[in-house]
Formats: structure tokens, C-alpha cells, sequence
């Protein structure tokens, strides 16, 4: 469904996007996962043929977005990160708009607004101006004004920054609805949680590059399916060197990670060596004040990987 190869973005001395590759396969559903700023949104953009690449190639179908743009996008739906909707209008006023974008009209764009607000569940509040309903609202009007047209491929630009937990739960059920449907979607968010639930794949973006790509599965096979320890410690341990020297033997360097007093570490078996991580520690005049294990996650495969967390 999707090929890019090598794919590039400069704006002028600053690289955004460095040599990105990944496919998409029809009907999967993809992850780009990744902080703020790591160009996730300068890579759609691109794709969906708004930005010209610096370099690169990138087709849609075998089709050239970058030579046939408007062609390529007749297959694609976007939901944007901002709100693109106007805000004076109902609901179904700006579907009926949206639609006749994609050319859409008389009884098949009614018909299409109609299954729309069931999908997005607002049905009951299509007459009311989008201006009198909530942030989760807005963005579920924002994803069926993209799915009007039935796109082969559904692109989601960080859908559910800043609203309320409801309509998140319904977003993302709507998304697995409509993949399991046979619709392709790129999920980009920097939101773990909603990429491990929906995504059978994921790209793991930082500073432009992608750093890992692969099923949970496979992502997790990097860090060896290790467990992260983590041991926050008191304003006592100023001399990291001598906490990261007394754990030598214990880890190997790449697995252990002392920062703002959060001293981590990977581990296939944590309780076997968390007594003598803290008697170590302690005998370097530092104190552990709280002990936390996460078992093997997307945040734990970031963090290996970049040697900082995801929300850093």
C-alpha cells in the first residue's frame, strides 16, 4: 500500500527527516512512534504529498506521490493534528463540505455523511454547530470528515492530543474498527500505550531517523525481553561514577543508565538481582527511596535505544 525509501527533509540547515524507510501493507495497521519533534508530522506530510521531499521516493499504490500528488491522494484520508473544521458550522454541515471536496455529492454524500456520524457516534448531535462541542468531539468529526470518501489508507496525525478520556476509548475503537473493516492505517503518537493496542507494527522515530521498525514481538527482541529496574535515589548520589563503577559485573554498560537520580537498568530477572543493586548502592553513601519493575514495553525499547525516555 505504502513504499518509502530513503526519504529526506531539510529546512534549510536543519535536517527533520534523515533517510526514513518502511512499507505498509494493505489493510495492516502501522505505528510511527516517537517525542515531540522527532518528525513524525514532517513524514506524513510528505507522504500525503503537502511537503516535496528534500530526497527520497515514496508511492502510494505504485503510484509516485511525489510526480502524481493528486492522484495518490484520491486513496488517502488525513486527519490532521489540528482541527480542521469550521467551527460555525454543524456537524453535518461540515461533512457535506468535506465531501464535495472529494467529490462527493446528491445521495451518495448524504448517504456516506449518514454512515459517518454512526462510525463517530454523533448521530444525535449532527445538526448542532461544531463550535458547542467539546475537544474529543471535534476530533471525532475531524476523523469522519477523512473517511468520507472511503480511503484505502487512513492517515492519523497524533488524534487524540489533549481531550477527555471517553471520546480517546472511542477514537481508538473506531480505529480498530475500521482496520478490521480492511482499511490501511498510519497511526502516528507519542502515546505507547495506543500504539502497542492498535498497531501490529511500529516504526520507532527519533531525531528524524528511524531507529527500529518490527511487530511488539520483534521490538522487544532488541532489549532481549528484558525487565527495566528502576531505583530513584536520594540527593546523596551526586557521584554517579562511583554508583555506575559499584554495579560493574552486574550489567553490561549499554544496559545501565543513571540520570536525575533515576538510576535504570535492564534485566531478564529483576528480583534475582535488586537485593544486590541496593546493597551496592547503598554502599556508596547514595539511599534508594523507591524500586520500580516494568516488564518489557515500548517505553523500555525506547529507552534502550536512545538512552532517554519517550517523553523526554
Amino acid at each position: 500500500m505504502l513504499t518509502v525509501q530513503d526519504l529526506r527533509k531539510s529546512f534549510g540547515q536543519f535536517e527533520a527527516v534523515k533517510g526514513v524507510s518502511f512499507s505498509v501493507e494493505k489493510g495492516e495497521s502501522f505505528g510511527l512512534l516517537g517525542p515531540n519533534g522527532a518528525g513524525k508530522s514532517t513524514t506524513i506530510n510528505m507522504i500525503t504529498g503537502l511537503y516535496p521531499p528534500t530526497a527520497g521516493t515514496i508511492q502510494v499504490k505504485d503510484i509516485d506521490v511525489i510526480k502524481n500528488a493528486k492522484q495518490a491522494q484520491k486513496w488517502i484520508g488525513v486527519v490532521p493534528q489540528e482541527i480542521a473544521l469550521y467551527q460555525e458550522m454543524s456537524a453535518r454541515e461540515n461533512l457535506k463540505f468535506w465531501g464535495r471536496m472529494y467529490n462527493l455529492s446528491g445521495k451518495a454524500l448524504e448517504k456516506s455523511i449518514d454512515e459517518v456520524l454512526e462510525i463517530i457516534g454523533l448521530t444525535d448531535r449532527s445538526k448542532d454547530k461544531v463550535e458547542t462541542f467539546s475537544g474529543g468531539m471535534k476530533r471525532r468529526v475531524n476523523i469522519g470528515a477523512a473517511i468520507l470518501h472511503r480511503p484505502d489508507m487512513l492517515i492519523m496525525d497524533e488524534p487524540t492530543v489533549g481531550i477527555d478520556p471517553q471520546s480517546r476509548n472511542h477514537i481508538l475503537e473506531t480505529v480498530k474498527r475500521l482496520n478490521s473493516e480492511g482499511m490501511t492505517i498510519i497511526y502516528t503518537s507519542h502515546y505507547m500505550e495506543e500504539v502497542e493496542y492498535l498497531c501490529e507494527r511500529i516504526g520507532i522515530i527519533d531525531h528524524g531517523e528511524l531507529i527500529a521498525s518490527g511487530t511488539l514481538k520483534e521490538l522487544r527482541e532488541t532489549i532481549g525481553d528484558r525487565s527495566r529496574i528502576n531505583l530513584t535515589l536520594d540527593s546523596n548520589a551526586t557521584d554517579t561514577g562511583k554508583i555506575t563503577a559499584a554495579l560493574e559485573g552486574l550489567f553490561l554498560e549499554k544496559d545501565l543508565q543513571l540520570q536525575d537520580y533515576l538510576l535504570t537498568a535492564f534485566h531478564k530477572e529483576p528480583q534475582s538481582v535488586l537485593s544486590e543493586i541496593i546493597q551496592r548502592v547503598t554502599k556508596t553513601g547514595a539511599r534508594v527511596s523507591s524500586v520500580d519493575i516494568v516488564e518489557p514495553n515500548l517505553e523500555s525499547i525506547f529507552l534502550h535505544l536512545t538512552g532517554r525516555s519517550l517523553r523526554d
